[in-house]
């Protein structure tokens, strides 16, 4: 059963090495007060923070989901521009709040994507203390940014994966991330921060090859592909489209 999203306050049924940043041009529209801003003709500083699903462990970097974004939204203001994807392979949520939040005070981002928690599970992470970071992370994004220019996404399932079996025993790997997935949309959504569960999307990597990277534990370009036809109509409503 896919995860109860929120967008721009209603509700509907939705569904790693470090990449150096790159520069980018924007306009700076946050009003500092955490309430909603006015995009118009913006380019925001996109930064992406996350573990491999976000950094695209074994794709290139075209096919990784915060490149296909950008490039599906196209240049036509408002529109986001990829100021940085700090994301790391192998990172938890901890690693998140000490590595990649401080990053931000140089990147001036305007939009940000989160994306965390497999990590944690696989490291045996307890959900109280995972439960505890995220509320720190997106405690600090609001703070900088304001709820309406963040995006939450949720973990896919890499139990279904060829060699999802080489992390833990896949039953009890695959009710991990659902349950972390619940506590990351659910602090999300207290705080009224747009979420898109592509948990569901994963699953059929199961049966379909293609959708796995050469590594047989990451998603590939193809299924990010399947990612962004849900993450761009969220981020759409997001920038005022």
């Amino acid at each position: 059963m896919p995860l109860l999203t929120v967008l721009a306050g209603c509700t509907v049924l939705a569904g790693c090495g470090a990449e150096a940043p790159a520069g980018g041009s924007a306009t700076g529209l946050h009003t500092g007060d955490g309430g909603p801003t006015t995009v118009t003709d913006a380019v925001l500083r996109y930064v992406a923070l996350g573990d491999s699903y976000t950094i695209g462990t074994s794709v290139g970097v075209s096919e990784r989901w915060p490149d296909q974004l950008v490039a599906a939204l196209g240049p036509e203001p408002p529109t986001l521009d990829l100021a940085g994807n700090l994301a790391v392979n192998g990172f938890t949520s901890r690693d998140v709040m000490d590595v990649q939040l401080p990053a931000l005070d140089a990147l001036r981002p305007e939009f940000v994507t989160l994306l965390v928690g497999v990590n944690d599970v696989v490291q045996g992470v307890p959900e109280v203390t995972f439960r505890r970071n995220v509320d720190a992370i997106l405690d600090d994004l609001v703070g900088r940014l304001g709820k309406d220019r963040i995006l939450v996404v949720t973990s896919p399932d890499y139990t279904v994966t060829p060699a999802g079996a080489d992390y833990g025993d896949p039953a009890q790997q695959a009710a991990g991330i659902r349950s972390f997935n619940e506590v990351l949309a659910g602090i999300a959504a207290t705080r009224g921060i747009p979420v898109v569960d592509i948990h569901d999307l994963s699953l059929a990597a199961a049966s379909d090859p293609s959708l796995v990277a050469r590594d047989g534990l990451h998603p590939s370009g193809a299924q990010y592909a399947r990612w962004i036809e849900r993450i761009l109509p969220a981020v759409e409503v997001m920038l005022g489209r």
